[in-house]
């Protein structure tokens, strides 16, 4: 879109005040608001200085001046349904003072893994789907002292909710209960019209949604997005995570995509669905293969498996992240696929033909930075399809089943079981990433996930610490 045609736009829908969003490495938005009648073409055409050192994870003191740059592209822009007065709200890049796409801002690093698909020759369109899945809870509380460590969440739907007579009005009795929430009718699912107002909003904002319904576990949920290009799929995760949580917030809840909030119940995925087109044409699809799957197919999902212990640095980027990846919670970390089964790291979702067919990364969650996250996956496939690595499997019994010396015996690897190891293999094996990650970029990261996720958490104690070892 022309800048003067979007102008335009924001004066005939009465647009009162511009927000400009950008994303950190952490994958939090940021904005800055401006007063339309404080910018022109010359605004967008230049951009906005703002104050990178303010940014974590981003530039010295020295050299904070950074530039935001307005993109103007189809679907890049929407009217916030949530201000008071008329906002347009329009995601940004961030430039250096040169005009060079800055090394540290994701959505810049996606829009290069764009430009080297592109570049490879192997195919020029690479689709995304990402499934979020949330939970919504009536209050939560953190305490983080020196001498308490500790957190509550509270959901009617909670089976600890049972003979609750104090908190509610009156107790229905009708709950879900631990993995019973997948699919319920009113009222054991007590957010169907909430997640019905999400739907709505999401619409306002520009985003297709199809399926919609509440998930396994205690208060999680789900709404389906439809699929996009890289940047365009990761540009709706943010739109997602936007109205979900305003909406549980105007709505006098809190919702929250944090892997693993319960113990004991399911955890949130970002399952994420994605093929490669080149000519208008599935590269993932071949007749009559398992799942119908091509070799392209299958060394992809070779690469993501082959690199899968640095991939899951940027797909499963906090230490809650592995609390989520254990057996039996229907988030695999056994590296194999299969077609159908919720148990393989990927699966091979139900497609009657060409356009359906496609792999689902069940590991990845929504800790990441999405724009990181598909980036790095992006990446991890190609070289798998360049070095033609062939994936263990298909595999089509429940792994969750396996013993782990069943597991060793069929050669299967697993995703690493803390940050801290996910990190470490980012650090060994990232020449992979490299023609769109640079070095500092990698550095910045993991020191960042060391800083602000790793140390922190191994310091702590927790209460089950003071249960198994109090009394040693």
């Amino acid at each position: 879109m022309k800048i003067a045609e979007f102008l335009k736009e924001c004066r005939e829908s009465e647009i009162e005040f511009i927000d400009f969003r950008f994303t950190d490495i952490k994958g939090t938005w940021h904005h800055v608001t401006y007063d339309i009648d404080s910018i022109d073409e010359d605004t967008f055409k230049n951009g906005l200085p703002f104050d990178g050192s303010s940014i974590p994870a981003w530039q010295p003191i020295n050299e904070s001046d950074m530039i935001l740059m307005p993109d103007l592209e189809v679907g890049t822009h929407f009217i916030d349904p949530f201000t008071a007065d008329p906002t347009m709200v329009v995601f940004c890049d961030v430039l250096n003072t040169d005009y060079t796409p800055y090394e540290k801002c994701p959505r810049s690093i996606a829009k290069q893994a764009q430009k080297h698909l592109e570049e490879s020759g192997i195919a020029d369109t690479a689709f995304f789907g990402a499934e979020n899945e949330f939970f919504v809870f009536e209050n939560v509380k953190i305490r983080d002292q020196i001498n308490s460590q500790c957190y509550w969440v509270d959901t009617p739907e909670g089976e600890w909710n049972a003979d609750n007579i104090e908190d509610y009005e009156y107790n229905t009795g009708h709950r879900p209960g631990t993995k019973g929430g997948y699919f319920p009718v009113p009222p054991v699912d007590s957010m169907m019209d909430l997640r019905a107002e999400m739907v709505k909003v999401l619409k306002e904002v520009g985003l297709e949604t199809f399926v919609v319904h509440h998930e396994v576990a205690q208060g999680q949920g789900e709404i389906g997005v439809k699929f996009g290009t890289l940047v365009e799929a990761a540009d709706n995760v943010q739109k997602l995570k936007y109205v979900v949580k305003m909406v549980a917030h105007l709505n006098g809840k809190t919702a929250t995509f944090m892997p693993k909030p319960l113990y004991g119940d399911n955890g949130n995925g970002m399952h994420t669905h994605q093929s490669l087109w080149k000519d208008g044409k599935n590269l993932f699809y071949k007749k009559g293969e398992y799942g119908n799957l091509s070799d392209i197919a299958r060394w992809y999902i070779g690469g993501i498996f082959h690199h899968a212990h640095a991939v899951a640095a940027l797909t499963n980027a906090s230490t809650n992240s592995y609390k989520r990846l254990i057996p039996g919670f229907e988030a695999p970390s056994i590296l194999t696929f299969s077609s159908r089964n919720r148990s393989a790291s990927c699966r091979i979702p139900f497609g009657s033909g060409e356009k359906s067919t496609r792999i689902e990364m069940r590991f990845p969650d929504s800790s990441a930075n999405p724009y990181l996250a598909f980036a790095a996956m992006l990446m991890a496939g190609l070289d798998g399809i360049k070095n033609k690595y062939e994936p263990v499997g298909p595999m089509d019994i429940d792994l969750f089943e396996l013993t782990l010396d069943e597991i060793r015996e069929k050669g299967i690897k697993q995703l690493p079981h803390t940050l801290r190891e996910a990190l470490e293999a980012l650090i060994a094996d990232h020449e992979f990433l490299k023609p769109v990650f640079t070095e500092d970029f990698i550095q910045t990261y993991q020191h960042y996930k060391f800083e602000t996720q790793v140390w922190p958490d191994e310091a702590r104690p927790t209460a089950y610490e003071f249960k198994s070892t109090y009394s040693c």
